[in-house]
């Protein structure tokens, strides 16, 4: 019999199911109220833009170059519109700094290709999104904790890498409103990560997923756009900007992008034609067409949307979570970040909160490189209404109230 644990490479021993993944298999249990998958809400899909704008391909001579090989690049009207966008966040570019890849995750893991070598270091905060620590993983770095409010030295990153038997390659975090937390970094925290990045002559990953969805404050500049302040130019620059349409159309279309200095563009494009050619030429056909006809519009539609779940959600934590329990208050995203008492452990509440109160969320320890983080779990308001919200958060706060005694 075949061993084939022996045959894998030892970059497989790393790969882990996502637990979210796995979570997401619930949703087809009528009587579970789910918090769990941090997804956009199907009923707010533009669904009848999109269906336009199919129908208009294949009732037009463009069928033909949409069901064709395409340049590895992607589909230059896109790219176009996306520099137009980019130049309204204070990003001045051309279409030579877009690059198009199959969702924002194959371009995690195209950068974790292009960087890491194994036992090289990734600065992370503590905790991240869970699909980067995936993306990254088969690369095997090493895991730094990354530390916005600029409290470790270069030399303390550098001396640390060494010990693993690598250099630190990049620092990578979500600075608006970020999986799993819903925290946003401030002006002084990105400035802090881009004079780290340079003193340690590392690349910045910015993962700008959730870039759009700001329901409250004002609107911080993208690491790039400072960084371009104060470079002049976008082929000076060490920041990478990874965005995603799949938070504001549609994440079925896998249609993601990333923004940086030609250098780097050129290599991933090489990464591309290795891998799958190019991202499919119809889906970013109808992305462009429905982005150029309402983007706007469809952002102000979820924004609407999903700030009222989150206003609702933190009114129905204030009313039923006990003392001791806290939590984020963000000013965007899908997100909020559940700390409960220190001994709890979230993924030991999960398993009660299925069994008992019917009510499912993701426990935090994933979210963490040093596997920290047993005590928090990670709320998803994005597809509840008022209702599913009120009921589940009051069968949570009972159940926690229950297992801390309170």
């Amino acid at each position: 019999m075949l061993n084939w644990d022996e045959m894998f490479a030892t970059r497989s021993s790393r790969m882990r199911a996502s637990e979210i993944r796995e979570l997401l298999k619930l949703l087809d249990q009528p009587d579970i109220i789910s918090f769990a998958g941090g997804i956009p809400d199907p009923a707010l899909f533009p669904d009848k833009e999109f269906k336009a704008a199919y129908a208009g391909i294949f009732d037009s001579g463009a069928v033909n170059a949409a069901l064709q090989y395409s340049v590895s690049e992607g589909y230059k009207p896109l790219r176009e519109w996306l520099v137009k966008q980019m130049g309204g966040l204070g990003i001045p570019c051309e279409v030579e700094n877009a690059f198009i890849v199959s969702g924002s995750q194959q371009g995690l893991d195209y950068l974790g290709k292009l960087f890491l070598s194994p036992g090289d270091t990734a600065l992370v905060t503590w905790p991240t999104y869970l699909g980067a620590l995936q993306a990254f993983n088969a690369y095997e770095p090493a895991y730094d904790q990354l530390t916005p409010d600029g409290n470790r030295t270069p030399e303390s990153y550098k001396a640390a890498a060494t010990q693993n038997g690598g250099k630190v390659k990049f620092a990578y975090l979500s600075a608006d409103f970020s999986n799993p937390t819903g925290e946003t970094v401030d002006r002084e925290g990105r400035e802090k990560v881009l004079a780290l990045a340079e003193d340690l002559d590392i690349a910045v990953i910015e993962d700008a997923a959730y870039q759009n969805l700001r329901y409250d404050g004002e609107a911080i500049p993208p690491i790039l756009s400072l960084e371009i302040a104060r470079k002049g130019h976008i082929n000076d620059t060490r920041t990478i900007y990874c965005g995603s349409f799949s938070k504001t159309l549609a994440p079925g279309l896998r249609v993601g992008f990333i923004v940086a200095n030609a250098p780097v563009i050129r290599k991933l494009v090489l990464m591309k034609q290795a891998a799958d050619l190019h991202s499919s030429t119809i889906n970013q056909i109808a992305i462009a067409e429905v982005a150029e006809r309402g983007f706007e519009a469809q952002v102000a539609k979820i924004k609407a949307a999903y700030s009222h779940r989150r206003d609702a959600m933190l009114a129905a934590l204030a009313r039923h979570m006990p003392d001791g329990v806290s939590w984020t208050k963000p000013e965007g995203g899908m997100f909020i970040w559940i700390t409960l008492p220190e001994g709890m452990d979230g993924a030991a509440l999960l398993a009660k909160s299925i069994e008992t109160a019917r009510v499912a969320f993701v426990p935090g320890k994933a979210f963490f490189a040093d596997g920290s983080g047993a005590n928090t779990i990670r709320l998803s308001f994005s597809c509840a209404n008022d209702q599913m919200i009120e009921e589940g958060i009051g069968r949570l706060g009972r159940l926690v109230a229950k297992e801390i005694g309170a």
